[in-house]
């Protein structure tokens, strides 16, 4: 308990108290205000409206039966929920019927409490109730500063097969409801794609969750998704919405769909077909307007053959396939990248690097990136970090990456191998090769015996044996 007093996200909140006894407002209020909130208090539904209308309110506490005006408090908060969706609402009654509840949890109502209510146990839920409220708050300004910082969607490059795949998620965004499958390698950018869908669609106004399916085991990925009742299992303290909720109106990226276990395939495939599920625990429907974008680096039709993906969510979810394809078969925005990448990253690091060594971009070209869009951000971050210069070199780039890219253009080896009035031999073409690596390398004879696939000590002896002038290794 101690931890939780000091937490910013359950002290300091603001409460409306909404309930036609002027006794229980002001016992409420008393023993809420002890907690460090601040306190607002209404009659009648007219009264509560025009508090909400000029003030922010992060929950209210709405008595179910207002006599004395004759109002129903689950109308009430229908139109709370309403006009303000932010506002977390917790019903108070004196008449603890299964069915009130049940309807109650339909229309959004975070808790359902018994009049008079335990003080402690109205704490506790007030508490949670603020939790909720600021984690969605800190959510949505993760969100906003994201959009700030990087923009909307940055998706770099003029590829043939780059504006294909982009007309396509115009196309798709069209839809608020359609499913939409994301498939292709590690690293070409499929939450980037799904936001941008997202941006252009009709529910751009709304939250864009997402989730990495691989990164939470099954047991917990229910109550991820679902939410959870107080008392559904040990540690569930407090009712608590899951993602499905928190994306209502917007859109939930399901990353990695193919490690979802078949169980809980099942359950997603109820919510896609019926628009509602049942928190864990629960036994109350709750109804969604979420649009669900699932991506996959797997084959997701072979673990439908295999067993491990259901045949009937496979056809669900790929209501709109869209393939992204690896950088390797977009080479031409390779350029747009490292422009875009080398901008963003001198900005942030302070540092002034303007571009790119023809024999470097050469190298960039011609290489097959095997991590996509992620390795070559990841690269210019390094290059920008850890090296010198105004300009990414030849010897800026890592060993991996020269290894497996072809020596950039330099004078055609066969041009360099012609000899008057002889065929070449094998020691000219061995020459050749070390002095277009040599080149290559900037005289750096580790990076050329990398390219070479020689040891240092071999090159040396070469350079020797060859009479090649060696050029001081930096």
């Amino acid at each position: 308990m101690n931890g939780e007093a000091d937490s910013p996200d359950i002290t300091g909140g603001v409460i409306l108290i909404v309930d036609d006894e002027k006794s229980v407002r002001f016992t409420l209020s008393e023993a809420l205000r002890e907690d460090g909130h601040t306190l607002f208090a209404a009659g009648d539904g007219a009264e509560c409206h025009e508090i909400l209308g000029r003030s922010p309110v992060d929950v209210v506490l709405l008595d179910q039966n207002l006599k004395e005006s004759g109002e129903s408090g689950l109308d009430i908060l229908s139109q709370i929920r309403e006009k303000h969706p932010d506002t977390v609402v917790v019903m108070l009654t004196a008449y603890g019927r299964f069915a009130d509840a049940l309807e109650a949890g339909k229309r959004g109502c975070f808790q359902y409490l018994a009049k008079p209510p335990d003080l402690e146990q109205l704490r506790l839920v007030v508490r949670s109730a603020l939790a909720s409220s600021n984690w969605r708050r800190q959510a949505e300004r993760l969100r906003e500063e994201q959009r700030r910082h990087y923009g909307t969607a940055p998706i770099i490059g003029r590829s043939q097969k780059l504006r294909e795949l982009l007309e396509k998620i115009r196309k798709a965004a069209r839809s608020a409801t359609s499913t939409v499958l994301v498939w292709g390698e590690t690293g070409v950018g499929k939450e980037l794609l799904a936001r941008h869908l997202h941006d252009l669609s009709p529910v751009a106004g709304g939250p864009f969750v997402d989730l990495n399916c691989s990164a939470i085991p099954d047991q917990l990925l229910e109550s991820t998704l679902f939410g959870h009742e107080r008392g559904a299992f040990t540690d569930a303290r407090a009712q608590q919405k899951g993602l499905f909720e928190l994306a209502n109106g917007g859109t939930l990226f399901l990353d990695e769909i193919v490690e979802m276990g078949l169980a809980l395939q099942s359950k997603l495939l109820r919510v896609l077909e019926t628009k509602s599920f049942r928190r864990v625990g629960g036994t109350a429907d709750i109804h969604v307007r979420t649009r669900i974008v699932a991506a996959t680096n797997k084959d997701l039709r072979r673990a439908v053959d295999e067993g491990r993906f259901r045949e009937d969510l496979y056809y669900r979810l790929t209501v709109i396939p869209i393939f992204a394809p690896p950088l390797r078969e977009r080479r031409e925005d390779v350029p747009d990248l490292m422009d875009y990448f080398i901008d963003r990253f001198s900005k942030e690091l302070g540092r002034m690097v303007t571009g790119v060594a023809p024999e470097a971009m050469e190298i960039l070209m011609s290489y097959h990136w095997p991590g996509n869009v992620r390795e070559l951000r990841n690269l210019v971050e390094r290059i920008v970090l850890m090296e010198s210069g105004e300009t990414i070199r030849v010897d800026h780039l890592p060993a991996s990456l020269l290894e497996q890219a072809p020596v950039p253009a330099r004078p055609m080896l066969e041009e360099k191998l012609k000899v008057p009035s002889r065929a070449p031999t094998l020691a000219d073409a061995e020459r050749v090769a070390i002095e277009t690596a040599m080149d290559a390398a900037k005289g750096n004879k580790t990076r050329a015996a990398e390219i070479l696939g020689i040891s240092r000590q071999t090159l040396r002896t070469k350079l020797k044996e060859y009479g090649m002038q060696e050029v001081p290794s930096e």
